[in-house]
Formats: C-alpha cells, sequence, structure tokens
C-alpha cells in the first residue's frame, strides 16, 4: 500500500467516523424524553403564596389607618380568589369559585364599607367575619388544621403602611 493509499484510506475512516457521530447524536435527540408537564400550584401553594399575604396587609393597613391602601388590599384579596379559582376550579369535586363566593361576599362587602367609612370598628368585625369564613371553608373541606387568625403583630418587614408614605 503506498502513502497516497494510506492518507486516503485514513480520510475515509474519519469522515465515516464523524458521519457515524453525527447520526448517533441526531438519534440520541429524537429519543429524548419528553418535556416534564407543566407545573400547576396546588391550591394550597396559592393559598400561602396569594391569599394570606393579602389577608394580613390588610389588616396592617387598616390598623395603620391607611384606609387607601386597604381598600387596595381589600381588591387584591379579592383578584387573587378569583385568580385561585381559575388555577384551581374544583377542589374535591367542588367549585372553588361557587365555595368562595358563597363564604367570602358578605365579608368582602362589609369590609368594603367598613374602609370606605373608614370605622376601624367595623373593620375588625368584618375582618373577623372573613376570617371565621375562611376558617368555615377549610373545615367543610376536612382541612380544619388549617386555622387562619387575625394577626397579633405587624408581620411584614418590608413595607411601611403609615398613610402618605408614598
Amino acid at each position: 500500500m503506498n502513502f497516497e493509499t494510506l492518507r486516503r484510506s485514513v480520510r475515509l475512516t474519519a469522515v465515516a467516523a464523524g458521519l457515524a457521530s453525527l447520526a448517533t447524536m441526531a438519534g440520541l435527540r429524537a429519543e429524548a424524553p419528553p418535556p416534564a408537564p407543566a407545573y400547576v400550584p396546588t391550591v394550597s401553594d396559592l393559598m400561602i403564596a396569594t391569599i394570606q399575604p393579602r389577608h394580613i396587609r390588610l389588616w396592617i393597613a387598616a390598623h395603620a389607618g391607611n384606609w387607601a391602601f386597604s381598600a387596595y388590599e381589600l381588591s387584591n384579596l379579592k383578584g387573587a380568589f378569583n385568580r385561585v379559582s381559575r388555577a384551581q376550579p374544583l377542589v374535591d369535586g367542588n367549585s372553588f369559585a361557587d365555595m368562595n363566593a358563597a363564604v367570602t361576599q358578605q365579608p368582602f362587602d362589609e369590609l368594603a364599607q367598613a374602609i370606605k367609612v373608614k370605622d376601624i370598628g367595623r373593620f375588625e368585625q368584618s375582618y373577623a367575619d372573613l376570617t371565621a369564613a375562611c376558617n368555615s371553608c377549610h373545615q367543610a373541606l376536612n382541612r380544619a388544621v388549617v386555622v387562619i387568625k387575625v394577626p397579633q403583630g405587624a408581620a411584614v418587614a418590608d413595607q411601611d403602611f403609615t398613610p402618605g408614605a408614598e
């Protein structure tokens, strides 16, 4: 075998090895596992991440006399409940939207009125009613271990609730 034939043979072997590698890589791509299903937060995830913080801030703002922020946060709380009902329409076979409306509509209306007239006593009663409504829903869904209460103090260290602080 002469030198030129040997060189051609080495080149052909290198090209064949490269093509084989490409074919193997293409096969690996074709056999990649399907993507994981999209993450859908549970009702518990959404309650802890979106409902509880708003529930707490609503209380803190009213007790700071920041009625404008209280109205804003009440609206956010209602919106958060609506988003939970879209993300998780059924809880144990029950419509989340229907359950939510049944237990929160009256306390939400009473809170809105208390905020409008800036009446802290009326606000406290309406807030206690909302909190009791939350707990009644937890009990009805066999989640009585989840007990929400009226905050004992300010738990939001990174926000100023003083009226006019904006």
